[in-house]
C-alpha cells in the first residue's frame, strides 16, 4: 500500500510536467502556419521579388547590366573592401577573444564594452567620425595629404568603416564559446612545456574553429552588404568609389530598374552562396561540430 502511494507521489508530478509542457494540436498548427507565414512574407517573398525583378526582361539583360564598366568596377571593389576588412577583423577579433575570454585584466568589461559599440552606433555616424578624423579640415587630414595619402573617397576609408561597422561579428562569436571551454586545455598544453603560439595553434584554434568559421561567414556577408558608413566615406564617385550597395542605390534613383535588382541579385546570390556553403560543412562535419559543443 505504501509503495502505491509512493509510486502515485512520483507519477503524478511526472504527468502535471507532461501536461505544463505538451501542446494541443490546434496551438501546435497555429504556431507552425505564424512562423511558417513570417519567414514566407518577410524573407522569402523579397528575395523572390528581387530575382523576377532581376530577370524581367530576360537573362541577356540580366547579363548586360553586370557588364557595365561601373558596375562591374562596384562587384570589383565590393570584393576587394571585403577581401581587406574580414581578414583584418579575423585577426582583431581572435586577439579580443582570447585576451577577454582566457586572461583576467584591469579593463576587461570597457574593452568588451567597445567592441559592442558598433551595435549600438549607427552606421551613418561610424562614417561621419572617419570623415571628423580624416576630413580636409580635421586634424590630421591635413597632414595624411602633405605625403600623398588619401583615407576619404577612396579605398582605405571604405576598408576602415567596414573594418569598424564588422568589428564585433568575429569577436562576439568567440568570445561566449572561449569563456565556455575555459582555460584547462591551455594550462595542461603550457605545462606540458608548449610555447604561447604552440598552444594557440594546436590547442585554442582547434577548438573554436566553427564559432570562428560562422564569425568570419557573418563579417563577410555584412562588409559586402554595408551601405551607411561606406557611403558617408566613399564621395559617390561613379566607377571608382562607389559599392555594389551605393550602386543599387544609383542605379534605382535613375530608374533604371532592372540593372539595380540585377545588382542586388547578385548581392542575394553571394549570401546564399554563402549560407549554402555554412550548411554544407555544417552536414559535412556534424559529427565534428557536436563534439566541440559537447566540450
Amino acid at each position: 500500500m505504501a509503495h502505491d502511494v509512493g509510486s502515485t507521489a512520483i507519477a503524478e508530478p511526472s504527468k502535471l510536467v507532461r501536461a505544463a509542457t505538451s501542446e494541443t494540436r490546434l496551438a501546435r498548427t497555429t504556431l507552425i502556419v505564424v512562423a511558417l507565414g513570417f519567414v514566407v512574407l518577410f524573407l522569402l517573398l523579397p528575395l523572390a521579388t528581387v530575382f523576377i525583378e532581376a530577370f524581367r526582361k530576360g537573362p541577356a539583360e540580366f547579363v548586360s547590366a553586370l557588364r557595365d564598366a561601373e558596375t562591374f568596377s562596384a562587384i570589383r571593389l565590393t570584393l576587394l573592401v571585403a577581401a581587406i576588412a574580414v581578414p583584418l577583423n579575423l585577426v582583431f577579433g581572435v586577439a579580443a577573444a582570447w585576451a577577454i575570454a582566457k586572461f583576467e585584466f584591469k579593463g576587461k568589461a570597457f574593452l568588451t564594452t567597445l567592441i559592442d559599440l558598433p551595435f549600438s552606433v549607427s552606421p551613418v555616424i561610424s562614417g561621419l567620425v572617419f570623415v571628423l578624423l580624416f576630413g580636409s579640415h580635421s586634424l590630421l587630414g591635413p597632414i595624411l595629404q602633405n605625403y600623398g595619402i588619401q583615407i576619404l573617397f577612396a579605398v582605405p576609408g571604405l576598408v576602415l568603416a567596414t573594418v569598424f561597422v564588422t568589428f564585433p561579428f568575429v569577436a562576439r562569436e568567440l568570445i561566449p564559446l572561449m569563456q565556455e571551454q575555459g582555460t584547462s586545455d591551455e594550462e595542461a598544453a603550457l605545462s606540458l612545456g608548449a610555447t604561447g603560439w604552440q598552444t594557440f595553434w594546436h590547442v585554442t584554434l582547434p577548438n573554436i574553429k566553427w564559432g570562428l568559421l560562422y564569425g568570419v561567414l557573418l563579417c563577410n556577408a555584412r562588409a559586402m552588404g554595408e551601405f551607411g558608413a561606406v557611403s558617408v566615406v566613399s564621395g559617390h564617385i561613379r566607377g571608382q568609389t562607389n559599392t555594389m550597395p551605393l550602386q543599387v542605390e544609383i542605379l534605382y534613383n535613375e530608374y533604371n530598374f532592372v540593372a539595380a535588382f540585377a545588382v542586388a541579385a547578385l548581392l542575394a546570390l553571394l549570401a546564399l552562396v554563402t549560407l549554402v556553403l555554412k550548411t554544407a560543412l555544417e552536414l559535412r562535419y556534424s559529427d565534428e561540430i557536436a563534439a566541440s559543443r559537447r566540450h
